[in-house]
């Protein structure tokens, strides 16, 4: 019985692969025909588009009965002998066009019932209503403006499979109009940004993307030959050392939006290349990126969404109220049980690792132990947006320490969703230090930690010159934009993220 129908499901789908082959070909020839015909589309430069079928839909008042032009996709279409309708989809939706023959002329009529489905036509006509009542355009004209030679997905199954809608981003923005709206959406979520920024009198600016050292993270860097100058550099994995360059200039509030990539793994939070922002701000501290991060999240949100609770999944995050703060060390005790700042030392850190079952390696620290708790232990429950405050300042190694407890550093994570959304400190603004922390660095390199940062020479010079104390701060826009769109995936609001290449799947 199960060959039966194995053998049965292959004869679908050879018969299915044979009718899309067809159908390819009759695509074809009709361009053909069009081209001999003298009606070649893409020979068509420009088309005047004066109106969007959202526009008309909501503004039908004062619409009805005036000439527009649209332009836009076949989505639909019955021919039905003297008058045919289709559905044209644009930019902002879809709205059905009326096409009679004694309206476009007997041959004009003749080639739009020979268009097809993902064709891109332009119709020039009257707003109205039809008698069932839907807001329509009664074509006065049809211009074929571009032949689609592909076959779009089954309008009813539409576009389900990940791996294709990921990898034929186009095609997915055509078959599901909520990906349309995502996109939407995390554009007017960065322009909300800016403007809240710009408002707040920051400057925004562009660094290097190709540098000689990628510091800033704990990150793998991709590496690359610059053949000009006969060099090896790096794409940045961080904004960091330069915006802090520009604030030594006198520069006292700058942030970029760009492009960073680190050389690390797939999975729903990370993607190697992804949207990255930071800010810095003289003369302020952590306290200060804290407040202007809870302002910015609700005004983003409000601007963008209309309101500051917004669902994710199951949850209602509430982003109106003041956020929850705790320290590092809290928040481990709170769901742990375990209160490091009891803990002796590494020692003692390890033996409680141990008896959770938690993996660390041997270069690890007390202060290492501790977030790796936090990462285990903490960070899930952590739904509502909470300000995590004051790690251990060995995995912080651009931070100022608490003058009050040096093992400690001024800086905070915000989660929201059992995911960390930013990243900030009081920034360390000690060249002395500095080139201790750098020194750190590299010994954990030695010992095979890839991710260890290394020393920058001219950035350590700028320090020497003077940086007054400044706040700064690395937001992840692609986890925000996740957030408010109710995103569970950071490639479902990436246009084009990152795939293996067709192929290599198996290998």
């Amino acid at each position: 019985m199960a060959n039966q129908q194995n053998n049965q499901s292959q004869e679908n789908n050879v018969r299915q692969e044979q009718d899309i082959n067809q159908l390819l070909k009759v695509k074809r020839e009709k361009l053909t025909a069009l081209q001999e015909a003298g009606k070649d589309p893409f020979q068509i430069t420009r088309y005047d588009v004066t109106a969007h079928s959202r526009d008309i839909k909501e503004n039908f008042g004062q619409m009805e009965g005036i000439q527009v032009s649209v332009a836009g996709r076949i989505m639909q279409k019955r021919v039905m002998g003297k008058a045919s309708f289709c559905n044209i989809q644009d930019l902002k939706g879809n709205i059905q066009s009326y096409v009679a023959r004694d309206s476009v002329g007997e041959e004009a009529y003749a080639d739009f019932k020979k268009y097809d489905v993902g064709d891109i036509v332009g119709i020039s006509g009257e707003v109205f209503r039809t008698k069932t009542g839907e807001i329509s355009i009664h074509a006065a004209s049809v211009t074929l403006l571009a032949k689609s030679l592909q076959v779009l997905p089954e309008k009813y199954h539409g576009l389900t499979n990940t791996d294709i809608r990921y990898r034929q981003r186009y095609t997915d923005l055509i078959m599901n109009e909520e990906v349309k709206e995502t996109f939407v959406k995390r554009s007017k979520i960065i322009s909300a940004i800016r403007r809240y920024l710009d408002g707040q009198g920051f400057m925004e600016v562009e660094t290097p993307m190709l540098v000689s050292n990628a510091g800033g993270a704990a990150a793998r860097p991709f590496e690359t030959h610059f053949n000009a100058l006969d060099e090896d550099v790096k794409l940045r994995i961080s904004l960091e050392l330069y915006l802090k360059r520009l604030i030594v200039g006198g520069m006292e509030r700058v942030y970029e939006i760009g492009r960073v990539f680190r050389n690390e793994g797939l999975d729903t939070r990370h993607n190697p290349e992804f949207t990255l922002m930071e800010l810095y701000q003289a003369y302020t501290d952590y306290n200060g990126m804290m407040d202007l991060t809870e302002n910015m999240f609700r005004y983003v949100a409000q601007e963008v969404c209309g309101t500051t609770t917004v669902p994710y999944g199951e949850h209602m995050i509430d982003l109106g109220t003041p956020f929850e703060r705790m320290t590092m060390i809290d928040a481990v005790k709170k769901y742990t049980g375990i209160d490091f700042g009891q803990v002796a030392d590494t020692e003692a850190a390890k033996k409680l690792a141990d008896e959770k079952g938690l993996h660390y390696e041997t270069r690890h620290t007390k202060g290492d132990i501790l977030n790796l708790f936090f990462e285990e232990f903490v960070e899930e429950h952590l739904v509502q947006p909470t300000f995590v405050m004051d790690h251990p300042v060995e995995i912080s190694p651009l931070t100022k320490k608490k003058p009050d407890k040096p093992e400690y550093v001024e800086r905070f994570e915000l989660f929201i969703t059992g995911r960390e959304m930013c990243n900030a400190y009081s920034e360390l603004n000690d060249p002395i230090d500095q080139r201790e922390r750098f020194k750190a660095q590299e010994a954990l390199f030695a010992q095979g930690d890839e991710e260890a940062n290394h020393t920058d020479e001219d950035f350590l010079n700028a320090l020497e010159i003077g940086m007054p104390p400044t706040g700064g701060i690395g937001y992840g826009i692609d986890r925000l934009v996740m957030l408010l769109t109710d995103s569970p995936a950071i490639r479902d609001v990436l246009l084009f993220p990152t795939m293996k290449t067709l192929g290599k799947e198996s290998q």
